[in-house]
Formats: structure tokens, C-alpha cells, sequence
């Protein structure tokens, strides 16, 4: 009997031992904004679960990238009965953001788009908000956006825009301005596949239209076009990226593809596809490393009303509004940031940068992407005003010279990093 007893102790103690810390208690300080419920349904750690410490790390990570978060951390507290209680420390961001750009419009004019986005419309994480743009025309837009409406991986977002623009058509390297109208609405699904890993895809529905009132230009280009076309989107996220307030660190590549229905003539359909993939390094304390690549495609290639364009806002910075179309492109960004000084919420920013790429001019070879005289090469410096804890308010402006075919330079303002 003495025996036995001392087996049964032994095993108990073997058994005690072996068990696996189980998380006991999960907790959240600093939420104001954000609602709990939300940030219990994302997390991967949950209650009475085994401890595991890659799991509570990933999640740091999550909730770093949620909009309504300027930082997230944990502190791990092992309690008596070999378990755990986690606590996470939350910062919140500022989340109704205001939008302005300034630019200068195509016919010489002034041009501007002003925005507000609420980008934790319920505590939810949802995305709520809109835009009024003038560039020659009227334009405005409406977006909602709940990526975890049905369940902690499945969302879905709507929109409607009408963008009416002065767009410029090159013939022989003479811009044309054409006044287009994009009138539609958007539906769509979003699904996280995995933590580094989601999907879109949509459906959206608009009528397209140019209009010029040239009779010299009539007798070479249409005075008029439309076409009622359905855009099926699909778009897929990569992202590895490590955010801590101003600095980045990691992988993202963004591939979207869309197939346009209801062309016909120069306003064909086909396939339309981009990928951006950028590259973020912390250097020292203080320094930050960031590089994109941008490739675009165009199944459509013998019409001047091509989709991609070389802009100041999209590629090449000191480049101006539309200088160039084409059917494919290709474009490098690369830049320096520095941080020149923190105090608490306030970061002042220097960066150094060089942009680089070609576009395909309509009816040419890829060739033509490689050609000297369609290579643009531009560098500048800029400044970054940033607020660690309003999501993406950082005011950049960004001064940069042409080295390449051509020669342009100017100053670029915008809300938030160039990429």
C-alpha cells in the first residue's frame, strides 16, 4: 500500500509537471474608442488555451496594424496555478482624418480634393467616408468599408464615385484634353486568408465617357466616346510588415487584377493588372529604408485613351499632372527617412529619394519600356510632418528635379507617406 501510494504521488507530480501553461485571464488597457468585443474576436490567443508565445506576438502585430491603434504591446503575468494573464496595452490613434491635395490642373487652373475618413466608424474597424474634388470639373465619392462585418475574416465594402476630370489623350506627344466622366458603384468582398494573406474581390458597374468640342482634333481623334462597362476586380495582399509609429520594417506585395466588360472600339475591354511591391528596412535608431516596385499591364494596346498615366501623386515625384499615358509601365521608388526630431506625439522627417520607370506608349512593343528617350529618372528631398497618434497624419512635401527624358521638377504635396 505504501508503495502504491508513492507511485500515485509520483505520477501526479509527473502529471502536474507536464501540463501546459493555459492562458487564465485576458485583459485590455487604454481602449476608448475601440471596441473590445472587436479586439477579443481578432485575436488568436484565446481563454483556457495552452500558452503559446508565437501566437501572443502575432497578435501584437495584428492590432499594430488596425487603423485605431497607434501601439499595442503585452505584459505576460505567470500566475501561481502555471498560468497566465495577459494584458494589452493599448494606444489608440485619432481616427476622423481630414484629406487635402493641391495640385494644378490640366488646364493651368487650380485644382484641388478635399476629404474626411473615419477609419473606426463604430469601433469596429470599419471605414467610413468620402471626397469632393475639383480639377476643371466636379467630382465626388462615397466609401464604406467593414472587413470584419460577418465574421473576424470576412467583410465586405461599397462605393460610389463620380470622377469628371480634364484628362489629357496624346497624339504624337500632343496632349489633347478630353473631358472624361467615370460615373459607378462598386460591391465587394474581403477575406483574410491567414495573418499575412487576404483577398478582394468585386464587382463594380459605370459608365465611361470623353467628349471634346475640336473640330481640328475631331478630324484625327472621336469627338465623343462611351461605353456602359463592369469592371470584375480581384486583389491579393501579401503583407509581413512591422509597424512601430513612424517606422516600418518588412515584405508587402499588392497584386490587382481587373477584367473590363462592355468596351468597344478605343474604349476596349480586357484585362488591367498592377503590382506593388515594397520593401521597408530599419537603419540604426533613427533611419528608414523604403523601396517599391510598381509593374502595370494592359491587354489593350492599340487606343490613345490608355489607363496608365505618369503622375506626381502615383510615380514620379517633380514629374507633374498626366504628362505621359500608356498600356504598361514600369516604376522603381526608392527613399531614405530620418528622423530629425521626436517629442512625445510629434515627429519631424527627412527623406532623400530617387524615382525611376517608363511607360509603354500605345501601339508600341515592350521594347518601348527600355527605350532612352521614354526612361524618366527624378531625386528630391522632403520633409515629413508626422502625429504618432491620428492615423496616417503625416503631411509630406517632396521637391524633385528631372534627370530623364524629361526634365520636369515641381513640388509634391500629400496626406501620408508616398508608399
Amino acid at each position: 500500500m505504501k508503495y502504491f501510494s508513492l507511485i500515485c504521488a509520483l505520477l501526479m507530480t509527473s502529471f502536474l509537471f507536464s501540463q501546459e501553461p493555459i492562458v487564465e485571464e485576458i485583459t485590455f488597457e487604454g481602449l476608448k474608442r475601440v471596441d473590445e468585443s472587436l479586439l477579443r474576436r481578432l485575436i488568436k490567443v484565446k481563454l483556457q488555451t495552452a500558452y503559446d508565445s508565437l501566437k501572443v506576438a502575432t497578435d501584437i502585430e495584428r492590432l499594430n496594424r488596425l487603423p485605431a491603434i497607434a501601439n499595442a504591446t503585452v505584459v505576460q503575468t505567470k500566475l501561481q496555478n502555471n498560468s497566465y494573464r495577459l494584458t494589452y496595452k493599448i494606444v489608440e490613434n485619432f481616427t476622423i482624418i481630414p484629406g487635402l491635395r493641391i495640385s494644378e490642373a490640366n488646364d493651368g487652373s487650380f485644382a484641388f480634393r478635399v476629404s474626411a475618413f473615419e477609419f473606426n466608424f463604430l469601433g469596429q474597424s470599419q471605414i467610413l467616408g468620402g471626397f469632393y474634388q475639383r480639377d476643371v470639373f466636379d467630382s465626388y465619392g462615397a466609401y464604406w468599408e467593414a472587413p470584419f462585418l460577418i465574421t473576424n475574416k470576412l467583410g465586405l465594402g461599397v462605393n460610389y464615385i463620380k470622377n469628371v476630370t480634364f484628362e489629357p489623350i496624346y497624339l504624337d506627344e500632343t496632349p489633347i484634353n478630353y473631358k472624361k466622366d467615370d460615373v459607378g458603384a462598386e460591391i465587394y468582398g474581403l477575406y483574410e486568408i491567414d495573418f499575412h494573406n487576404k483577398a478582394e474581390l468585386g464587382v463594380r458597374v459605370y459608365q465611361e465617357s470623353y467628349d471634346i468640342d475640336d473640330t481640328e482634333v475631331q478630324s484625327v481623334l472621336p469627338a465623343g466616346l462611351d461605353a456602359n462597362k463592369v469592371s470584375l476586380r480581384g486583389e491579393y495582399e501579401t503583407n509581413f510588415l512591422n509597424i512601430t509609429y513612424q517606422y516600418v520594417e518588412g515584405v508587402r506585395n499588392l497584386l490587382d487584377v481587373r477584367y473590363i466588360l462592355g468596351g468597344d472600339g478605343l474604349l476596349e475591354e480586357g484585362l488591367v493588372a498592377q503590382n506593388a511591391t515594397e520593401y521597408f528596412k530599419k537603419v540604426g535608431t533613427k533611419g528608414n529604408l523604403a523601396s517599391r516596385l510598381q509593374l502595370g499591364y494592359a491587354s489593350y494596346n492599340e487606343s490613345e485613351f490608355a489607363p496608365f498615366t505618369v503622375d506626381n501623386q502615383f510615380n514620379l515625384r517633380g514629374a507633374g499632372n498626366d504628362i505621359d499615358r500608356g498600356t504598361s509601365f514600369v516604376f522603381v521608388n526608392t527613399e531614405y527617412r530620418h528622423t530629425l526630431i521626436e517629442k512625445d506625439w510629434f515627429v519631424l522627417q527627412g527623406n532623400a529619394f530617387i524615382d525611376a520607370g517608363s511607360i509603354r506608349s500605345p501601339r508600341e512593343g515592350f521594347g518601348d519600356l527600355a527605350s532612352i528617350n521614354n526612361v524618366e529618372l527624378y531625386s528630391g528631398l522632403g520633409v515629413r510632418f508626422i502625429h504618432k497618434r491620428i492615423f496616417n497624419a503625416v503631411i509630406r512635401l517632396d521637391y524633385g528635379v528631372g534627370l530623364g527624358a524629361t526634365q520636369n521638377r515641381g513640388l509634391v504635396f500629400g496626406i501620408g507617406q508616398y508608399f
